[in-house]
């Protein structure tokens, strides 16, 4: 019995093994030291790195942070949320690999337990955790560094598996793997993806209900729906604080309602459409799907020393060592969207599989997967199918607070290979006859292999192989005085490469899916045993993405650990800025692109930052104060440089001397600019002016003297009414202390008075104090704050307090123990009844 126990358990302990195997051996580097240097976790220490000092500092956590976009919530950036206790289940599930490994690992995992719940045979779902972990963007992503995004999409398909299971009568089993899955995902804070989940399991729950109304199920549909609400509301309840946070900050993010009527025909009740749809997949690039360089790869990639560019490089009598440079780094991308890492690749076999799967699988759930499949792709069209995608940011709730609409496609990444091995499944366990079988299988070679012959035959059929970059390399290379025939022949040599590469690539993926073809074509011919077509069929789709993958994520991207704990050097000018003895103010870096920097917000409060969710009057300050006034100080800087005219420019920034911008780097190996005009942390105003609305009050603070009068939004002109406006010259605010989520001043002053301080209003969590006793604050100059400040000597404290935080970590520890002990309940009564049959 215990042999019999053990056979059983065989595949499932090899597919575990070689998950581990397989997510170490791709990542080697970690076993030697090294760390995975990824672009968006460079960006994470710079703009995070005053909430982990804090943290470090004091065992506490930083609400609120100061170092970018001059101050906002640090819910999205770095809070730990410690009555999350499905922190401590992740890293049991990725077994505590290393990362990245641990969420290969969970891909793997995550996929296997869909497709056994599905009743796939676990040696094909093992091939299929292959097949589904290997595509191509799920490792783009973690080289970029979108760790949330890789944990989230990892955790999808287990969650869907919980789903099945419960509308399969498995109630229990069902309830809480989807408690206990969706826990885990939504753990992973990445909402976007969450939310094309919601689509999956929405569609789904669509195809069951219509099947219950058929077969006049109905008990069974809502007692399993019920349950999957209440283990919803379970895990819901274990990542409560951050949700409930989130939720609140969207409302005053960028991807909240803008008060603002400027610009209407292009906004949305969240992001605007342009933003949106910036990240757009093309429609003909969607063939990436098959051919993975279908439309170049990368938009920085390599050629070799046989391609048409080096040849008319060396032509042109460019030395080799100067040639081999120049073809290293080009933009090979010829697609849509304004850049790319890499395509979205699921495996010539994967796809040809998922063709064939539209022929012999049978029931909804083809029509489920397929469904969700074309939903994926028109969705990724963006701007594109613009007619599909007003639709849904008009009618469809949600959909208009995330960008990038390209991701959508992580849909089609689970629903082809999802479709694709249910049909492997089917002829495996010979559920379909054999003739049928191979009628199909060749069907499925037509449509796949002459869609590939077209593009390897005639590859500029539906491309020109044009880029929109080739206008900037040109440009570029005009200006270094190269002779327009010269230019014209290589970009045209650039072209012709472009062509080159998807023809290679399309030959690439004709072999792979004839290879498959061929090997289940012999097994159903009964000349092939199973075991060796299953472990053949693997190793096919192994050797297909795995060398894809190490195209764009390989031992290259590795470094010394050291090298990512501390990705910024300070400059000279960062180091003079340091040796301030008061560091209460903020910069602005004129040398980086200001709004997408993470690099000044690691040494200094900035004006600047790099974030997704800016709050959204601070984005509308840039655009219409901050950024105008950028451009008239580098005007100033680059035309008429003296110190007289610097300084009159400096006097004429209203906005950006409100925001206590005392330095300004230009050049960062270069002193900075020390802004004299900067207003301090807070002071005293004579005057105010009301305003009636949002576009009067931005247009008002881009020319006004902030020194002396605030702009006031009528909401908020009972503040005011009593107001004498009487002036103390004698009067004084002193910035005392300074905590991120704690700001101290003392004030001396003979009358009341109207004071401005230069911090963002953010009304849901900060409290004023005077003398420790609460009193209201309100909105002033757009984006900054003010109070009544009464006569005589007191001490004004602010203080982040967001009660929903505390609520809502009490809520999330109790849910997590619920949601742990009923899994640990659970499988510990299957495995007591499992040793009372097999002693």
């Amino acid at each position: 019995m215990k042999n019999t126990s053990f056979k059983t358990l065989t595949p499932y302990l090899v597919a575990v093994f070689l998950f581990i195997i397989f997510s170490l051996v791709y990542f080697y580097p970690v076993l030697q030291g090294k760390k995975l240097e990824q672009g968006d976790i460079t960006h994470f220490r710079g703009m995070a790195r005053e909430v982990l000092d804090y943290r470090e500092a004091t065992g506490e956590e930083a609400l609120w942070m100061n170092n970018m976009f001059s101050g906002m919530p640090a819910y999205m950036t770095s809070v730990k949320y410690k009555g999350n206790l499905m922190n401590y289940v992740d890293r049991a599930i990725g077994l505590g690999l290393p990362h990245p490994a641990d969420y290969v690992f969970v891909y793997f995992l995550g996929f296997f337990i869909l497709l056994l719940a599905l009743r796939v045979n676990p040696w094909v779902s093992l091939i299929g955790a292959i097949g589904f972990a290997f595509s191509s963007y799920f490792f783009i992503i973690i080289e970029a560094g979108h760790n949330t995004k890789a944990a989230a999409i990892g955790y999808m398909a287990p969650v869907l598996a919980g789903i099945i299971l419960a509308y399969r009568g498995k109630y229990l089993w069902g309830g809480v793997l989807t408690a206990l899955f969706l826990a885990l995902e939504l753990r992973a804070n990445h909402l976007q993806i969450t939310y094309y989940l919601l689509l999956i399991v929405i569609f789904y729950g669509i195809f069951k209900f219509s099947e219950a109304i058929q077969e006049k199920s109905y008990m069974r549909f809502l007692k399993a729906t019920g349950i999957l609400i209440v283990a919803a509301l379970l895990a819901v309840g274990t990542h409560i604080t951050s949700l409930w946070v989130a939720a609140d900050f969207s409302k005053y993010t960028t991807r909240g309602t803008s008060e603002l009527t400027m610009d209407e025909q292009n906004k949305t009740s969240g992001l605007d459409r342009d933003y949106i749809t910036d990240w757009s997949y093309g429609i003909r690039e969607s063939f990436t799907l098959l051919v993975p360089d279908f439309a170049g790869g990368s938009s920085s990639g390599g050629l070799d020393e046989d391609s048409e560019v080096y040849d008319v490089l060396r032509k042109n009598n460019v030395p080799a060592g100067q040639a081999r440079q120049f073809i290293r780094q080009l933009p090979l991308y010829w697609g849509p969207q304004p850049f790319t890492s890499g395509p979205v690749y699921v495996g010539a076999i994967v796809f040809f599989l998922f063709v064939f799967g539209i022929f012999i699988v049978n029931g909804r759930i083809k029509w489920w997967l397929l469904t969700i499949t074309i939903l994926s792709l028109f969705l990724a069209w963006g701007r594109h199918f613009m007619m599909f995608t007003d639709f849904f940011l008009d009618y469809i709730p949600g959909y208009d607070k995330f960008r990038a609409v390209s991701m959508t496609l992580v849909i089609a990444e689970l629903s082809i290979p999802l479709l694709g091995f249910l049909a492997l499944s089917r002829i495996f366990e010979k559920a379909v006859d054999k003739p049928f079988a191979l009628k199909y299988l060749k069907y499925s070679l037509y449509i796949v292999g002459g869609i590939l012959l077209i593009f390897i035959v005639y590859p500029a059929l539906l491309y020109d192989a044009y880029s929109p970059a080739d206008a900037q390399l040109k440009s570029q290379l005009a200006r270094m005085g190269m002779p327009d025939q010269f230019i014209r022949s290589l970009l045209g040599a650039l072209e012709a490469d472009r062509l080159s590469i998807l023809r290679a690539d399309a030959f690439r993926s004709l072999i792979f899916a004839g290879l498959a073809f061929g090997l289940l074509w012999i097994w159903l011919a009964g000349k092939l045993k199973t075991s060796y077509a299953l472990l053949l069929l693997g190793l096919f789709i192994f050797s297909d993405m795995w060398f894809v993958n190490k195209r764009y994520l390989n031992k290259d991207n590795f470094v010394r650990a050291a090298r990512v704990e501390k990705p910024f050097q300070a400059s000279a000018a960062d180091a003079f800025i340091l040796k301030d003895p008061d560091p209460n103010f903020r910069v602005l870096n004129l040398s980086v692109s200001t709004f997408n920097d993470a690099r000044t917000p690691y040494f200094h409060k900035s004006i600047g930052g790099y974030h997704g969710a800016k709050l959204g009057r601070y984005q509308e300050l840039i655009e219409y104060g901050i950024s105008p006034e950028m451009q008239r100080l580098s005007t100033v800087l680059s035309r008429d440089p003296s110190q007289q005219r610097i300084q009159q420019a400096l006097a004429n920034l209203p906005v950006l001397n409100m925001l206590n911008t005392r330095y300004i780097i230009v050049d960062p190996q270069a002193t900075p600019l020390i802004n004299p005009h900067a207003l301090g942390n807070a002071w005293f105003v004579h005057d105010h002016k009301i305003v009636e609305n949002a576009d009067e009050e931005i247009m008002a603070v881009t020319d006004f003297e902030p020194s002396k009068t605030a702009i006031i939004d009528r909401r908020f002109r009972e503040y005011v009414r009593d107001l004498s406006f009487a002036r103390d010259t004698n009067a004084q605010i002193r910035f005392l202390d300074y905590q991120p989520n704690h700001l101290k001043y003392e004030t001396v002053s003979g009358v009341e008075q109207l004071a401005v301080f230069s911090e963002i209003y953010y009304e849901d969590g900060w409290n004023a104090y005077v003398d420790g006793e609460k009193v209201p604050h309100f909105r002033v100059n757009y984006v900054l704050r003010a109070m009544i400040v009464p006569a005589g000597e007191h001490t004004i404290e602010f203080r982040f307090e967001p009660v929903i935080y505390a609520t809502g970590e009490k809520i999330s520890l109790a849910s997590s123990v619920l949601v742990i002990l009923l899994f640990l309940g659970l499988a510990g009564r299957k495995l007591y009844k499992a040793y009372r049959r097999d002693p």
